[in-house]
């Protein structure tokens, strides 16, 4: 499909009768041509229903504002729909946050540069320096704010300032407990990758955890960010076997595997708005 032509509507509501029904017979009345559908419902009785829906823009009939109006005034508002309408070609301002480790970060940089996230990276920071000149070898801004003990709000303050204007933050291994207080300015907008099968082995050096429990299954986890650490919305995880022969630097370097695609498909989800946030869980209509 042409991204410049193509809408996404994103519905949370009870569910009953007639809401498919409801809204593509809206969107047939004015010209839209729907390309794409997927719903879940949580109870055949009483549940949630979720839908994601792309529809080609060219024949609208009215404008995009009058469109959206149209459909509060005479679907949504119906059936108590929590919606919203994003458009492919409105392409997402997105910032990466991380420390010293790389692996995340280049794999999304590679990506972008090989156009297969559809996003701007607006620019990369970071509390340490190292990685500048990866970075700007991709072409993309590169800025160090240090984070001092006991200055963290003063680093957050300065980091608020650069993400002006982003739509989404990314962040690849930064090993950085944000606060509540910047959390807040990006509800559902940060997605942090875990280097663990979340809600297992939360916090610091969860490869040696797993080392110290035996266990026979590493992943990785890459969730939206709250308040509360490594507890947000899951978007995505994976898997890899281990064995008694695997030593903590053989998880680590599994791991690291796991942790590159596992952000990377979160992030592209993300920006091609195939993720509902319901509660502390989501639906991903990948």
């Amino acid at each position: 499909m042409r991204s410049e032509t193509t809408a996404r509507l994103l519905i949370t509501c009870p569910d009953r009768p007639g809401i498919v029904a409801a809204v593509s017979s809206f969107l047939f009345h004015h010209g839209a041509n729907i390309t794409a559908l997927d719903q879940h419902s949580t109870d055949p009785e009483g549940g949630l229903f979720f839908m994601r829906l792309e529809f080609q823009t060219p024949h609208l009939d009215v404008s995009r504002e009058i469109l959206e109006k149209a459909f509060a005034e005479t679907v949504a508002e119906r059936f108590q729909m929590d919606w919203r309408i994003a458009y492919a070609a409105e392409v997402k301002k997105v910032a990466i946050l991380v420390s010293r480790y790389d692996h995340a970060l280049l794999e999304l940089l590679w990506r972008h540069s090989n156009k297969e996230l559809p996003c701007t990276i607006t620019q990369v920071i970071s509390n340490h320096p190292d990685l500048r000149a990866e970075v700007e070898r991709f072409g993309i801004p590169f800025h160090h704010v240090p984070v001092e003990k006991g200055r963290k709000e003063e680093a957050e303050a300065r980091m608020l300032e650069l993400l002006q204007g982003n739509d989404l933050l990314v962040l690849a291994r930064y090993m950085q407990i944000l606060t509540p207080a910047f959390v807040a300015h990006y509800p559902n907008r940060i997605i942090n990758i875990h280097h663990s099968f979340l809600p297992a082995f939360v916090g610091a050096n969860p490869y040696k955890q797993a080392y110290q429990r035996g266990v026979k299954i590493i992943g990785a986890t890459a969730h939206y960010v709250t308040e509360e650490l490594d507890q947000g919305p899951i978007i995505e995880q994976d898997v890899v076997r281990v064995s008694h022969r695997h030593n903590v630097a053989d998880l680590v370097r599994l791991g690291r595997d796991l942790e590159r695609t596992v952000l990377a498909r979160a992030v592209q989800w993300h920006l091609e708005d195939r993720i509902i946030v319901y509660g502390n869980k989501t639906v991903v209509f990948s």
